[in-house]
């Protein structure tokens, strides 16, 4: 059976600095329509920076959307028709400080594929140098350092629940960290 759905209309609903929405009106496999809500985003990276002493050098910060502060990998949004890894080595740079030599992709996610288009790379980088922070201007933030298998263990335990963290850390572990 093909399961692919096939677009009849688009409307634009709202256009921002970071995402744009859109109400999608689709023709579904059966000859149905229904309406699809989509969240459009330039995409994104995730880095598990991991210092000498193999502590991941993480950032914590007040998500408004859940009312609290989350312990996560550096992250940020990809400019249009950016390198990942060139996003990826501003980010960590701007967030934490830090500089790395080695770069090792991580594989990408996809965050929330039923409303979300975003495309998130992760890297774990390695081999760090620290410099001056330069969050953005609306970003307040705090770096911390928690050794590996800690993170591990508050990712399992379902302590640290921001979903790239838990993907990062766990692939690196498949990848024998």
């Amino acid at each position: 059976m093909n399961l692919t759905e096939q677009l009849i209309s688009r409307r634009e609903i709202y256009h921002g600095r970071i995402i744009d929405v859109q109400v999608d009106t689709v023709s579904l496999p059966n000859g149905s329509t229904s309406t699809r809500e989509v969240v459009r985003h330039p995409g994104g990276v995730g880095i598990l920076a991991l210092d000498d002493e193999d502590c991941a050098v993480l950032v914590e910060q007040y998500r408004y959307v859940f009312g609290r502060t989350l312990l996560e990998i550096p992250a940020g949004k990809r400019e249009p028709g950016e390198d990942p890894l060139t996003t990826a080595r501003r980010e960590l740079r701007e967030e934490t400080g830090a500089e790395a030599t080695h770069w090792q992709p991580l594989g990408a996610i996809l965050p929330s594929p039923g409303c979300y288009g975003e495309v998130l790379h992760l890297y774990l980088a390695r081999d760090l140098t620290f410099g001056a922070t330069h969050p953005d201007a609306d970003e307040f933030l705090q770096v911390r350092r928690l050794p590996f298998d800690t993170l591990l263990a508050r990712c399992l335990s379902g302590e640290i629940e921001d979903g790239k963290t838990v993907a990062a850390v766990l692939k690196a572990k498949l990848l024998g960290l």
